[in-house]
C-alpha cells in the first residue's frame, strides 16, 4: 500500500494537536520497539531560548564535522519544519514513508501527536546516520516525549512562568517538571536562572547525582564584542579557546544568552567526545545560525511593511526580553500587532506589550487557525488598543509605514503569518545595518 504524505498528515490531525496526556510510557515502548538510538542525544529543555540554543548548537556540530539531527517546535506551517538534517527539511516522500513506518512501531500504543513527531524525528535521524541530534524538549521536562533518550547532555535554558495549567502555578513547580529531565550521573549545563528555579535544579542534580554546570562558568561570550573567553571552571579553563570576531547573526540581546548557553554545552560536549574544537567553525557557525520568528528582521519584503521584526516571545519573560532587545538597539516601533492565546499570563504581558508600543498605536489582531487565540476585541479591550481581524489586515494597512512595525505575542500569530509568507521561514533575511531601524 502506498502512503502520501497527505495521509499521514490526515492520520496526524485526528490525534489532536492540543491533545496531551503527560507519561513517557507511550514513548518509552516505541523505543523499545524502534530500538534506542545509534547516536548521542542533546535534550534541551526550559521555557525561553530552547529553539535558538537548540539551532546554535547543532550549527556548532555541523561546522565541526559531524551530521547533525535537529528536533524542534513548534512549526509554523509545516511539520516538515519540525525535523531538520543537516539545517534542511526532509521531502514530503522521506515524511510519507517514515511516518507509516512510525504509525506501523507504534500500533495500539495510543501516542499522541507530540510523540509521533518524536518518532519520526528518531527514526530520520537513524537512517540518515546523523552522528549526533539534538533534540529540544515541547512542553515540560519529566514527561516530555523526548526524555526517553537517555541524553548525553542535558541543556537548561531559562526557565519561566508558561503552560501554567498543566505544569504548575508557581516558578518552583514549573522548574521541578523540568528538572525531571536531567538524568543520574550525567551532566547538564544551565543558562542562568532565577533564584527559586537554580535552587530547584541543584536539588534534583544533588539528588540524582548529576553534575550541574552553570554556562557562565564554562565561557564568556559578548555578541559586541564577537569575543569567546574561558570562564572561571576548572575543568573548562584549559579547553575553551579564546575566540576572536564570533559575530552572531542572530538579533536581540537575548540571543547572547542562548549563544552563550549553546557554546558552553557545545565546549562540554566537545571535552567528553575528545572533539578538538576549531575557532574557525565556531565563528562559521554562529554567523549561519537562523530560526524564524526569533527577533527575525525582514527588510523591503513585497507587500509588507518596509521594515518589520517578527517576535514569537508567547509569555512575560520573553516579551521582556523583546523589549531589553528593542531598547538596546535603540529601536522604536511606530506599529505594533499583537495576538496572544487566553491560556497566558495575560495580566504579566500586555504590560509589556503596552511599554513595547509606547506611543505607537497597537492592534489587537485573532489568531484564526488557533482555538486557543483570545478574540481581536476581547484582547483589544484588554489591552486597551484597536483591532483588526487578523494579522494580514493589519499589515495590509500599514504597509505604508514610516518605520519598524513589530508583530508579537504569539508563535502561532507568526504561524498565520507565515503561511502567506512561507519564504521567509527558510530565507536568511540578515540586515547587517541596524541603523535603517534606529529612530
Amino acid at each position: 500500500m502506498t502512503h502520501t504524505y497527505e495521509d499521514f498528515l490526515a492520520r496526524l490531525d485526528e490525534l489532536g494537536v492540543f491533545h496531551m496526556d503527560l507519561s513517557l510510557d507511550r514513548m518509552a515502548a516505541f523505543v523499545k520497539r524502534a530500538g534506542q538510538p545509534g547516536f548521542p542525544v542533546l535534550h534541551v529543555v526550559g521555557t525561553n531560548g530552547k529553539g535558538s540554543t537548540s539551532t546554535v548548537l547543532a550549527e556548532l556540530l555541523s561546522t565541526h564535522g559531524l551530521r547533525v539531527g535537529l528536533f524542534l517546535s513548534p512549526h509554523f506551517v509545516s511539520v516538515r519544519e519540525r525535523v531538520l538534517v543537516d539545517g534542511a527539511m526532509l521531502s514530503e516522500e522521506t515524511w510519507a514513508r517514515l511516518g507509516a513506518r512510525a504509525f506501523e512501531l507504534a500500533e495500539g500504543l495510543g501516542l499522541t501527536y507530540f510523540e509521533v513527531l518524536t518518532a519520526v524525528a528518531l527514526l530520520a535521524f537513524q537512517e540518515a546516520g546523523c552522528g549526533v541530534a539534538v533534540m529540544e524538549a515541547g512542553l515540560g521536562g519529566r514527561f516530555d516525549a523526548t526524555n526517553v533518550l537517555n541524553p548525553a547532555l542535558t541543556v537548561f535554558t531559562p526557565i519561566a512562568m508558561d503552560h501554567m495549567n498543566v505544569l504548575g502555578d508557581t516558578l518552583e513547580k514549573i522548574a521541578e517538571d523540568k528538572a525531571g529531565a536531567m538524568r543520574p550521573d550525567a551532566v547538564a549545563v544551565s543558562a542562568p536562572q532565577e533564584p527559586a528555579a537554580w535552587a530547584v535544579l541543584e536539588a534534583r542534580a544533588a539528588a540524582v547525582g548529576a553534575e550541574l554546570v552553570p554556562a557562565t562558568e564554562v565561557l564568556r561570550y559578548s555578541r559586541r564584542s564577537g569575543r569567546v573567553e574561558p570562564g572561571g571552571h576548572a575543568r573548562y579553563v584549559r579547553t575553551v579557546r579564546h575566540i576572536d570576531e564570533a559575530w552572531l547573526a542572530l538579533a536581540g540581546a537575548h540571543q547572547e544568552q542562548n549563544a552563550r548557553t549553546a557554546l558552553a554545552a557545545f565546549h562540554v560536549l566537545a571535552a567528553r567526545m575528545r572533539l578538538p574544537v576549531s575557532a574557525d567553525a565556531c565563528r562559521e557557525a554562529l554567523r549561519r545560525a537562523f530560526i524564524p520568528g526569533r527577533m527575525q528582521i525582514v527588510a523591503d519584503a513585497p507587500g509588507l511593511p518596509s521594515l518589520l521584526i517578527l517576535d514569537g516571545g508567547h509569555n512575560a519573560h520573553g516579551l521582556a526580553a523583546l523589549k531589553r532587545s528593542l531598547e538596546d538597539e535603540g529601536i522604536r516601533p511606530v506599529a505594533v500587532v499583537v495576538g496572544c492565546l487566553r491560556d497566558k499570563p495575560l495580566d504579566r504581558m500586555l504590560p509589556l506589550v503596552r511599554a513595547i508600543a509606547g506611543e505607537a498605536p497597537a492592534y489587537a489582531v485573532g489568531i484564526p487557525s488557533c482555538p486557543r487565540a483570545l478574540g481581536p476585541g476581547e484582547l483589544a479591550v484588554q489591552l486597551g488598543s484597536g483591532s483588526a481581524p487578523d494579522v494580514h489586515w493589519a499589515l495590509k494597512r500599514l504597509q505604508d509605514a514610516n518605520g519598524p512595525v513589530l508583530v508579537c505575542g504569539s508563535l502561532y500569530l507568526l504561524g498565520e503569518f507565515y503561511t502567506q509568507h512561507p519564504w521567509l521561514l527558510e530565507r536568511r533575511q540578515a540586515v547587517s545595518d541596524l541603523g535603517r531601524f534606529r529612530q
